[in-house]
């Protein structure tokens, strides 16, 4: 059983079907991953790539998965450190890092950018890692 933090490509991910989570894995996120969830759902509907009942389907998908939404005052404050720390000028991504290293074992990051990013400060996993009741696998 691993804990992951899951950012808002990979919570759409999920919702389109293209992993099963294996029994005993657990995710967690920031609680604006919702929110984050839409603004990319609604960006999408809106440049004429996804139509609206897709990206409504994904949504009602995504509040039911069974993620952990954190936004307690421990996590804000690791946030904090962990913007400063990489020199960002908001918090958005220091929020999957900060939540990653308090509460989880690995963060799946489908946004490169965050990837590269969280690289050194949180153990990376891919997305198919969701799918395997072995994660992770040994030696690693």
């Amino acid at each position: 059983m691993a804990r992951f933090v899951i950012d808002p490509p990979a919570a759409i991910e999920l919702a389109r079907g293209n992993v099963d989570i294996a029994a005993g894995h657990q995710l967690v996120a920031p609680s604006a991953l919702r929110s984050q969830c839409l603004s990319i759902m609604y960006r999408a509907v809106r440049n004429e790539e996804l139509p609206a009942a897709e990206a409504w389907n994904l949504l009602d998908h995504i509040t039911s998965l069974r993620i952990r939404l954190l936004n307690d005052r421990v996590s804000r404050a690791q946030t904090w450190r962990v913007a400063a720390l990489l020199g960002s000028e908001d918090t958005a991504e220091a929020e999957y890092i900060a939540v990653g290293q308090l509460q989880a074992d690995y963060l799946i990051a489908l946004d490169p950018g965050l990837a590269t990013r969280a690289g050194g400060l949180i153990a990376l996993a891919p997305l198919a890692a969701l799918g395997q009741e072995g994660w992770p696998p040994p030696g690693l």
